[in-house]
């Protein structure tokens, strides 16, 4: 970083894997970072590929985290715990594992009622009157499950602090959305680091709190906006144009990036998800896909370009940009068509109220993906993460062959 501002890569690794810094780059390859992105409940994908890392490399080492959405629950743990890499790995799959809907929102028939009820005065009343509508579903069980599995004191994640001056820490990041201003907003902590200022994107440094992970896991709509000081804030996808910027300005010279977006084939994106005209489930689950997965894939390429115009100039005339490898991993199959065959488990409240939406209307159900959080449908996301991650495993060796504390 120079002046403030991001580099870019004069070396890329492919979302593929096949392409490497080229030889003689740098001898010191540099801070490694993990990216975490969003997704809600397609977060379990992200622990089983950290799984089969700490089953290869238990004392693995990543100084720079960033997370948004479910992708910064998964940072803020890793984060915030005092053991090792396999330890705190160990410990986020147990939690995952015993994931069910009631442990996130309330499900029953009077909460779920009370806040449809809410919605309907707000929008057949024109807008007058307080109605409260905030969310379709109420996440305060999802406040006491973070709770108890961060242990923050005094709301504040303190081992995030511990971490950074035992030097096992250079920094963290947690994605929000202002709703306020309409900017997105990145929290960061960390030690010897610089904010910065982009248009529509800014970042604060700050100690980060259990209210941070809330705000950037609040699925617009479904779950409420979390307040921060005067502002509301909710789920940090939304306005993330650049995924892969926090932790480029932190410092990271290589950067895993976990997405839990599928990459369909030719003839799978041609294929018809829904016939007739698509039900609301169809449209969200399309917007939500484009808000939250997509832009990964947008920030790869668009890396991938700078690097190439960045690879044609001496390095003694390129204005201090640095080497940066990437290594992006991503589903083997599609997450939302999973998801529907554990549609059937969900809470019967709460599973009427997604099929009034018409997810069973369509073959690949995006939107459902992102709210089912139940233990099996979990289970079966990260045991599908690690076997991706263990298919891949020479690649991930060669990325960090540096960082296996060896």
């Amino acid at each position: 970083m120079t002046d403030g501002q991001p580099r870019y890569p004069d070396g890329f690794r492919s979302q593929a894997g096949r392409e490497f810094a080229p030889a003689g780059a740098t001898t010191d390859r540099g801070e490694l970072a993990l990216v975490l992105t969003g997704g809600g409940a397609r977060g379990a994908y992200q622990v089983g590929m950290l799984r089969y890392l700490a089953r290869a490399y238990p004392d693995l080492n990543i100084p720079i985290l960033s997370g948004v959405s479910a992708g910064a629950i998964n940072t803020a743990l890793l984060a915030q715990h005092h053991g090792t890499f396999l330890q705190a790995v160990t410990e986020l799959a147990g939690l995952w594992s015993e994931l069910m809907p009631e442990r996130i929102f309330r499900v029953d028939v009077r909460s779920l009622a009370a806040n449809l009820g809410r919605w309907g005065i707000r929008l057949t009343s024109g807008g007058f009157g307080e109605s409260h509508a905030r969310g379709l579903v109420d996440t305060e069980p999802l406040r006491g499950f973070l709770e108890e599995a961060l242990a923050p004191v005094n709301g504040e994640l303190t081992g995030i602090d511990y971490n950074l001056h035992r030097g096992t820490l250079k920094a963290t990041s947690i994605s929000t959305t202002d709703y306020n201003t309409g900017q997105s907003v990145v929290w960061v902590q960390g030690r010897d680091i610089e904010t910065w200022e982009r248009p529509g994107r800014t970042s604060r440094s700050c100690r980060l709190t259990v209210d941070h992970i809330m705000a950037s896991a609040a699925l617009p709509l479904f779950f409420p906006a979390v307040q921060i000081g005067p502002h509301w804030y909710g789920d940090g996808g939304i306005k993330l144009t650049a995924p892969l910027s926090p932790a480029l300005h932190l410092g990271a010279r290589r950067i895993l990036a976990v997405s839990t977006r599928y990459d369909r084939t030719r003839d799978e994106a041609n294929s018809v998800d829904v016939r007739g005209y698509p039900p609301p489930a169809q449209v969200i689950g399309q917007l939500m896909d484009a808000i939250f997965l997509e832009m990964v894939d947008q920030d790869v390429a668009r890396m991938e370009r700078i690097n190439r115009i960045v690879q044609k100039v001496p390095p003694e005339h390129r204005d201090g940009m640095r080497p940066v490898e990437l290594m992006v991993m991503r589903p083997s199959r599609d997450l939302a068509k999973l998801a529907a065959d554990y549609e059937p488990r969900l809470p019967r409240a709460f599973r009427l109220m997604t099929r009034g939406l018409g997810t069973r209307q369509t073959s690949s159900p995006d939107v459902l993906s992102m709210i089912m959080f139940q233990d099996d449908y979990a289970k079966r996301l990260m045991a599908l993460g690690e076997e991706d991650a263990e298919r891949r495993g020479e690649e991930l060796d060669h990325f960090l062959r540096d960082d296996q504390g060896s």
